[in-house]
């Protein structure tokens, strides 16, 4: 047959009224997505206990998954989820504020150059005393390292900086952890998380009261000065600032690391030799075992990526755990190696790269820093100061105790309690 003249190669074809054309190479139909994995898997006890068999199947076979039964997108590979992670063109990050169920009008401060100064400083300042006082409770020779030093420095650190006086920090420290079960999907621990963060904005809203007549050295004190806004800072938008301060990271990553070390008896030589190295198995503590397993966002706009159409609203499930363990990008990956030559040893830049290697996804440490390792006119970023305490804590305890090991016939691991939770060691028996 022969063309017209006037015919193009390269046209595409028109679609038909109603339709996009991309969208009938990609249309599935519910219950026939999969073979190899089904949707409830995803939220099973399997996943909470170990996540890592079922999301290699995802990464290798279906990188992006669609997940009928829970309305989602799985994003599995490295590149993949960083470049969703990265993306706030096409992609969001729904704020604490609508997570959390605190009304609208509160904002964060936290974006403001001199309230992160100032915890920086207070951090610093803080951190050596705190992890000080910790050990100091240390009665005994057998203890849950888990629940008696990795839990309790960081919330006691935080609470430090925050202003909290001693007398209240107990009750702080169980308020917060109990406001992390708003965002579970269990309907009574919501609810003892919804009473929990109402205890604690009426704490909070005391103290902001007593700092507005007597101002101190505390975060508290630095967030209701703030003279950015065209109102006067309200105890709703210090709640906020303190939500977006997120202590997982440092929490489930300090108990992940001395699992981690105390279960490999070969890399805990190498830090037990070179104490500089724990640096190093900081940084592979969060490649090979985040606490923090994924991150949702939310797509801004219809949009077609990874060979389907997401639509307005969309929810993508960016998994650290299952994009960590990418063979495309690390040697070994299912190993915990401290000091690998294929992972990022300095704080990462872009999509998780500087020096051209990639470095571990911390997804509530925020997205990887523009700005200088040390810069000048501004504060360390959250990846930095969470990677600085945690090594200090670890050096110390290792100088008080430098002979710890695990209790004999213990077989400690990784979990999450609840869909949601971190993914960490909640009993890691020891013996000092």
């Amino acid at each position: 047959m022969d063309l017209p003249e006037e015919y193009d190669h390269d046209e595409e074809p028109e679609a038909a009224p109603g339709f996009r054309t991309y969208e009938v190479y990609q249309r599935e139909r519910v219950g026939e997505t999969t073979n190899l994995i089904k949707p409830r898997q995803l939220i099973s006890n399997e996943y909470l206990e170990d996540p890592y068999p079922l999301l290699k199947i995802l990464r290798e076979n279906y990188p992006c998954y669609r997940d009928w039964l829970n309305n989602r997108f799985w994003i599995t590979r490295y590149d993949d989820v960083t470049s969703v992670f990265t993306d706030d063109r096409n992609f969001e990050t729904r704020p604490k504020s609508w997570q959390n169920l605190i009304k609208s009008g509160s904002i964060s401060l936290w974006q403001e150059v001199e309230v992160q100064r100032e915890y920086e400083n207070l951090v610093d300042r803080y951190i050596r005393d705190v992890v000080d006082e910790v050990l100091s409770t240390f009665s005994n020779k057998r203890m849950n390292l888990a629940t008696e030093f990795c839990i309790q420095v960081p919330l006691r650190l935080f609470g430090k900086v925050i202003g909290i006086p001693e007398e209240n920090m107990k009750q702080f420290m169980t308020l917060y952890w109990k406001s992390r079960l708003i965002n579970g999907w269990n309907p009574s621990h919501k609810q003892s998380g919804i009473s929990a963060m109402q205890e604690m904005k009426t704490m909070v809203g005391e103290i902001c009261a007593a700092r507005l007549l007597k101002p101190q050295d505390d975060l508290i004190t630095s967030i209701i000065q703030n003279t950015n806004l065209n109102r006067d800072v309200t105890a709703q938008d210090a709640i906020l600032t303190l939500l977006d301060i997120d202590q997982d990271t440092f929490i489930g990553g300090l108990s992940n690391l001395w699992f981690n070390l105390l279960a490999n008896p070969t890399e805990m030589e190498k830090v037990s030799d070179d104490r500089r190295m724990l640096k190093f198995a900081w940084l592979e503590t969060l490649r090979f075992s985040p606490p923090v397993l994924s991150a949702e966002r939310f797509a801004k706009y219809e949009i077609e990526r990874f060979g389907r159409l997401i639509p307005q609203g969309g929810l993508l499930m960016c998994s650290a755990a299952a994009a960590n363990r990418d063979p495309r990008q690390f040697n070994d990956p299912d190993k915990f190696i401290v000091g690998r030559k294929d992972l990022c040893q300095r704080e990462p830049r872009g999509q998780y790269r500087a020096d051209g290697l990639p470095s571990g996804i911390a997804f509530s440490l925020g997205k990887p820093s523009i700005y200088p390792a040390v810069p000048k006119e501004r504060a360390r970023s959250m990846y930095a100061i969470v990677r600085d305490s945690a090594v200090i804590a670890s050096e110390l305890l290792l100088h008080s105790h430098p002979d710890l090991k695990l209790q004999k016939g213990t077989n400690p691991k990784l979990t999450a309690l609840n869909l949601r939770d971190i993914h960490t060691c909640w009993d890691l028996s020891i013996e000092i």
